[in-house]
């Protein structure tokens, strides 16, 4: 007998199953990443295709299938994605949130969280406009990455630990080291770019907001490397979000990383059956 369950949770991308059905992948607050099946919601006359959407936080009842589970009904909770794909820098800040997203929370139907509280914050951040996408994204990097256990160390040698501050970041130590600890290829971030990583992190929006261009344009560098090393892959969003601002940063700190052609959440064919929180 098939087994009914409810649960919250957003939309992380979508990929087509035959001729009307999709495969919908989430990230929900009981349940962790689950993949279900949505049957019908691509004839233009389904009733809730359309709540089914990257970005968009649902209420959804499936019952257990064979392979994969089954949604029965879904209920807009927030409608995220029309404010999200209206604008381009939200929209592009988005995609790499939910790969991130995707690709931190590795097993299915393991509780998550954190990470779900995390996303639901920056969504909603990115809907509500209020904030710089770009600085969203960073945030939810950093603190993504510090649920993983991957935060970079800013105010200590990342190898030593001796006591800060220091001039010097590896991506491959750590983050920022000291001088005796410092190995080839290691780059100086000026100090305001550290300090803006710290309040990223740690939720001080008021230094995050205040810093420059250039400042965010190398914490941005610094990020995306950093996450790409532990993710041991690169993330396929990320050279659409503010490339032009980006390309300084990562030549810079990540060089040989190449790029790849960005994919959209809609993932393609299937062969088969708060703010953020400070």
């Amino acid at each position: 007998m098939a087994q009914l369950y409810r649960d919250t949770g957003i939309v992380l991308r979508v990929q087509k199953l035959g001729e009307a059905d999709r495969i919908i992948t989430m990230l929900t607050r009981r349940h962790g990443k689950i993949r279900v099946v949505a049957k019908g919601v691509r004839r233009t006359r389904s009733r809730w295709g359309a709540r089914l959407e990257p970005f968009n936080h649902v209420d959804v009842q499936c019952y257990t299938g064979r392979t994969l589970d089954v949604v029965t009904q879904a209920q807009t909770v927030d409608a995220f994605a029309p404010a999200i794909v209206a604008d381009w820098s939200a929209y592009s800040c988005g995609c790499a949130i939910l790969e991130t997203a995707d690709r931190l929370v590795s097993e299915e139907g393991e509780p998550s969280l954190r990470v779900y509280l995390l996303l639901l914050g920056a969504t909603r951040a990115l809907a509500d406009g209020a904030r710089e996408p770009a600085l969203v994204l960073d945030a939810f990097l950093l603190r993504a990455m510090s649920h993983a256990g991957w935060a970079p160390s800013l105010s200590e040698c990342a190898r030593c630990a001796t006591p800060g501050p220091h001039r010097s970041f590896t991506v491959a130590g750590g983050g920022m080291v000291c001088p005796r600890c410092r190995p080839p290829g290691s780059v100086t971030p000026a100090t305001e770019t550290v300090a803006l990583l710290s309040a990223l992190l740690h939720g001080d929006w008021d230094t995050a907001d205040a810093s420059g261009t250039p400042t965010r344009r190398e914490a941005s560098g610094l990020v995306a490397a950093h996450l790409q090393w532990h993710l041991e892959r690169q993330l396929r969003s990320l050279p659409l979000v503010d490339r032009r601002a980006r390309v300084r940063s990562a030549a810079v700190v990540a060089p040989g990383v190449p790029g790849s052609a960005p994919e959209p959440p809609d993932g393609g064919t299937a062969t088969s059956p708060d703010a953020l929180p400070g």
